[in-house]
This record gives C-alpha cells, structure tokens and sequence, in this order.
C-alpha cells in the first residue's frame, strides 16, 4: 500500500472511527483501524468491537492499492500530532510508514486475516434532519437508565411509523417521550429499534452535525441498525428483549397545570438543592400565582424560594428528586415550562411552551415521578 492524503482529512477520519474502539479489546486485533486503499482514489477507515462499527471514506492519491491493520489509538494520537502537510502512508514488509513533513514514524501491522468482517450497513429507512435529531437524542437519553443489570433500559426505544419518528426512554423513575417528523423511505414503514442510549448519544453528537442523517433498520428482521452522513457510516446491535409498555404511566387527562419560566425554574432549583442531602427532595407548592420550593427539613440546612408562576385548578404540593427533575427542564428547548398534574402522588408531566398563555407543545413529554414524602 502507498498513498498520500491531506493531513487535516486524515486525523478528522482517524479521530472518527478510533471513537468506537474498545477500551479493552477482548482480541488484540480489535484495537486496530482497517485500511483499506482502492485503485478508485479512496481510502477507507473502519473499526469495529462485535456490538458497533465505524467507518468512514475520504479521498486520497493512492498509488498502490492495499489493506493494512494498525494501532488505532496509536495512529489517532500521530495524526493529531502532525504538521499540516500532506501525509504519506506506505508498507514495508511487516510494518506501515508515516511520513508528514520531516516527521516519521513506523508501525507494526497486525493481522488483517483475523480482523472480523464488518457488517452490511442494513437498507435505509430514511432520512432526518441531524440538527432535530441531535436534539431529539439529547433529550429522550437524559431518561435512560445507567444500570447495566437491566439492558432493556439502558436503550432507547425507536419507532417508525410512516412520516412519524419516536424517541422513548425510561429507567423507572421518568420517562421521556419525543416525536418528530422525518422522510421516509416508504409511506408504509413502520419499524421498531431498541438502541444502546450511549451509542445513540454518539452517533447524533458525531454525525448530527449534518443536514441529513440516513437511518437504516432494514425490514425490521435485522438485529442491526445503520446510521449515514455524508461519507460516514456506523452500525450498532440492537438491545435484545421486550420494552415495557410505559406509555399507559401517561395520565389521560391533567386537571391542574402550572406554567413557569423555564430559565428561572432551573435557576431556582439549582439554589435550594444546594442544602437537599443524598436522596432527599426539592418540594414544590403550586398556589395561585406563586410557586414556593423548600429543601432541607429539621436540624438540617434548609433553603426557600418563591417564583411566580400561572396556575390553572387547585393548588397542589409535590416533591421532586432534584436532580431529575433539572435534567427534563434542562431537556426543553421552549422558554417556559408547563407542569401538569393530577395529584401529589401521581406522576407529573413536564412539556414546553412558546409564551406564558399559549398551548403546551407535546412533540415532548417528560414524566417524573413524585417523591412520596413522609406524613
């Protein structure tokens, strides 16, 4: 193999595809990015660890066409590290030759014949906007469960149905619920992927940057899912189980809503939690035109807070887990937030709005269970 490339190309390539290495290979040759020089001018980047894959085509004056396997992390840090001129890549026998400027470095090659072979990016389904996308991700995995113990919900639940694309998450204390428009490939499609939260959150923070991002689920039968942008692909195993039907936790109606700048909620929040000991709640109390929020009780530190705030039926008081409750405010991108309810026990709904008096926008929901407090 011997081809030269751009330096600036190379090390966004690398970077790229190094990101889905494994920090602890269970064979040696995982560690490695794949090469893969064509006659036609491209140079291709692919790594993959059995559960998710990278790979990604730029350009290149390939001179002689050829595979090689190298240490990815070793080959990302060199290219980060190179002055910007082109970077020249050949093989010497058993080894790979770097060459930027008057920088050299050598290699070892590893075995491309053990390299497991890649997957087949599935059929494409179709394609989203990666900037709605990215933010659809962001606020659905937010809700996700951290327990590896239960898989099921460390993913997140996606599904097609027509133009309709649906985000869902939950670990059992909230549940968070995005739906956006997209194009499909079909105007019959529907589908259902259950992805790993943590590779959904990679693959919108790496390829949402893009005006389209391609996401292929095949005909549903596949245990795979592919997402595209531009000449960068991924594939990623599906969680394997049932997903629990949480969308009845949803209640049907909400006699009392609350509306409050979101900004200042958050703020406030923050504040009192400040005193709220491990496990412990921020309570809120919802009167006609003011919300209060305590933390801390008896001997302890404690804080208070009053905000204004528009309420709609009977006044009500509810605690939150304060973290939980910052991260679905947090997840709205609206200036106000609207919190619905049906009683102090129940859970509450978190959605965003426009203005002060205007509709609620359901395109996310955030459900957060209540704190039941003592007495």
């Amino acid at each position: 193999m011997e081809l030269q490339v751009e330096r600036d190309v190379l090390a966004d390539a690398v970077a790229w595809a190094a990101r889905a290495l494994p920090s602890r290979p269970p064979v040696p040759v995982l560690a490695g990015v794949l090469l893969d020089a064509s006659e036609d001018g491209t140079l291709t980047l692919s790594t993959f660890d059995y559960e998710v894959s990278a790979r990604v085509e730029l350009p290149a004056d390939v001179r002689t066409a050829g595979r090689v396997l190298v240490s990815g992390r070793l080959l990302a840090d060199i290219s980060r590290s190179l002055p910007g001129r082109p970077v020249s890549l050949t093989t010497e026998g058993s080894k790979v030759v770097v060459t930027c400027g008057a920088s050299r470095f050598t290699l070892l090659t590893m075995s491309v014949e053990e390299y497991p072979t890649l997957p087949t990016l599935p059929a494409a389904s179709g394609a989203v906007t990666g900037g709605e996308f990215t933010e659809a991700v962001s606020q659905v995995t937010v809700a996700a469960s951290r327990d590896e113990t239960l898989p099921i919900l460390t993913g997140v639940r996606m599904e097609i149905e027509g133009d309709r694309l649906t985000l869902l998450a939950t670990d059992r204390y909230r549940l968070a619920v995005r739906e956006l428009r997209w194009s499909p490939a079909r105007t019959d499609i529907s589908a259902v992927a259950l992805v790993r939260a943590r590779t959904l959150s990679d693959v919108a923070r790496s390829l949402g940057s893009t005006s389209s991002l391609t996401l292929a689920m095949g005909d549903g039968s596949s245990d795979l899912i592919g997402f595209q942008a531009e000449s960068r692909y991924s594939t990623s195993l599906l969680v394997d189980g049932e997903y629990p039907k949480v969308r009845a936790l949803f209640p049907a109606e909400s006699p009392t809503h609350a509306v409050v700048s979101t900004s200042a909620l958050v703020e406030a929040v923050k504040r009192v939690a400040l005193v709220a000991e491990r496990n412990t709640p921020v309570r809120l109390r919802f009167e006609d035109g003011v919300l209060s929020l305590e933390a801390g009780q008896g001997e302890d530190a404690q804080a208070t807070e009053a905000l204004e705030a528009a309420l709609v039926g009977e006044s009500i008081a509810i605690a939150f887990n304060p973290q939980f409750l910052l991260d679905g405010l947090g997840a709205l991108s609206a200036p106000y937030a609207r919190l619905s309810f049906t009683q102090s026990t129940r859970p509450a709904v978190i959605t965003g709005q426009a203005e002060l008096d205007g509709e609620d926008d359901d395109s996310y929901r955030y459900l957060l269970m209540p704190v039941r407090l003592a007495g």
